[in-house]
C-alpha cells in the first residue's frame, strides 16, 4: 500500500518524531546535541515556526511545532539535512542517519497540546535518562527544564505553555510541575503517538464502546484528533488536491507560470529560469518556486532541476517567495480560481 502524503497547513499543530535509520544513534555526545539545537532554533527562528515541546533522546527526537511562514516539511529538510553532513563529517561516517520518512502528526490543539506537552518531556524519564523529576527539572536536552526556567533555549515558546497554567509565572510554573507529575504514572501513550483510528476515537476504552454500540468512526495516522476535526482536516487536504488537479486541468502548468512570473516581473523567460543576483530576478524566482510549490505541488527537487539549482535553495526560495505574495499582494491568475 503506497505511503499516505503528510498534511499541513499554516497554523498546523504538528508532533514530529525523527528516528535514527535501523534505531541507530543520532546522537552520541552532548557536542552533537547542542548541534542539533543550535541548528534547531536557527531554522526555527528563520521560519516563524513556534515550538512548545522537545526532547532528544539517543535515537530519536521529538519536537511539538507549529507550522509557520513555510511547510514543516521544509523546516525538517533544511533540519536533518543540516545535522545529519555535520554528524557524518565529525563522525568520520557516511549514508543516512535517519529513517527517510520522520513521523508527522497534525493535532486538534484544545484536547491534546497540554498532553503532548507533558508526554513528549516525560520521555526522558520514562527511558531511564534521568531517574526523577528533580533530575528532570534541570536536564539541558528537553524543553521541561526550559519551562521551569533552569534552562535557556530562545526558540522554545514557553509563555503560549505557561500562559494555559496561571496568571504569574511562578504559580504557572508550580501548576505546570503539577500536571506533568500526575503524567509520570501513565506510562507510555501508544494513543497519542500511533494508530490513527485508536486516537481519533478517544483511547482504546472508548473504541471499544464505540463498537459495541456499532458506531462509525473516522481515523488517520497522520492526524490527532476527535472524528469531526479529523473529516474536516481530511477535507481540507482533499480540497487542496483537487485545487492542484483542477489548475493543471485548466493550462496552469510549470511553463505557464514562468509566463505569469516574467509578466508580472518584465523579465523573459531567459532572465528567469537562467538566474542572478539582480534583485528582481531573486525576487521573481522566490515567487516562481512558492507558487510552483503550493499551487501546483511540485517538489523542491522537480524544481530545482527545472532552475539548476539545489533542492533546499528550491525550499527556500519558496518560503522567501510565500513572504514576498502576501507584502505585494500577487495572485497566481486574475481569474477566479
Amino acid at each position: 500500500m503506497p505511503r499516505k502524503s503528510r498534511i499541513d497547513a499554516p497554523g498546523a499543530l504538528q508532533h514530529i518524531i525523527l528516528r535514527g535509520i535501523n534505531r541507530r544513534k543520532i546522537f552520541f555526545d552532548d557536542f552533537d546535541r547542542d548541534d542539533f539545537l543550535d541548528r534547531l532554533g536557527g531554522i526555527l527562528a528563520d521560519s516563524k515556526t513556534p515550538c512548545y515541546a522537545w526532547a532528544l533522546m539517543t535515537n530519536h527526537t521529538h519536537l511539538l511545532l507549529r507550522t509557520g511562514t513555510v511547510p514543516i516539511a521544509t523546516v525538517m529538510r533544511r533540519l536533518l539535512t543540516g545535522y545529519a553532513v555535520s554528524f557524518n563529517r565529525r563522525h568520520r561516517r557516511s549514508g543516512h542517519l535517519f529513517q527517510n520518512r520522520y513521523k508527522s502528526i497534525l493535532c486538534e490543539e484544545d484536547p491534546y497540546l497540554l498532553e503532548l506537552v507533558r508526554y513528549i518531556h516525560l520521555n526522558p524519564l520514562r527511558a531511564g535518562i534521568v531517574d526523577e523529576i528533580k533530575a528532570l527539572n534541570i536536564y539541558p536536552y528537553c524543553g521541561h527544564s526550559v519551562i521551569m526556567g533552569n534552562v535557556i533555549h530562545g526558540f522554545h515558546n514557553i509563555d503560549y505553555v505557561l500562559n494555559l497554567f496561571g496568571e504569574t509565572i511562578e504559580q504557572a510554573r508550580r501548576h505546570y510541575l503539577e500536571f506533568v507529575k500526575k503524567g509520570i504514572s501513565q506510562g507510555r501513550r501508544p494513543d497519542l503517538t500511533g494508530g490513527g483510528l485508536v486516537r481519533s476515537a478517544g483511547g482504546w476504552a472508548a473504541l471499544r464502546t464505540m463498537r459495541k454500540g456499532e458506531s462509525r468512526i473516522k481515523g488517520d495516522e497522520r492526524i490527532l484528533g476527535q472524528g469531526d476535526f479529523v473529516d474536516s482536516v481530511l477535507q481540507a487536504a482533499q480540497e487542496n488536491l483537487d485545487r492542484k488537479y483542477m489548475l493543471l486541468a485548466r493550462g496552469y502548468d510549470f511553463q505557464w507560470l514562468v509566463e505569469r512570473v516574467t509578466g508580472l516581473f518584465g523579465l523573459t523567460s531567459k532572465e528567469l529560469l537562467t538566474g542572478g543576483k539582480q534583485r528582481k530576478t531573486v525576487t521573481a524566482r522566490s515567487v516562481l518556486c512558492y507558487w510552483a510549490t503550493r499551487e501546483l505541488g511540485m517538489s523542491a527537487v522537480a524544481i530545482s532541476k527545472r532552475l539548476n539549482i539545489a533542492a533546499s535553495t528550491a525550499s527556500e526560495s519558496a518560503a522567501r517567495g510565500l513572504r514576498i505574495v502576501e507584502e505585494q499582494g500577487f495572485k497566481l491568475s486574475d481569474e477566479v480560481i
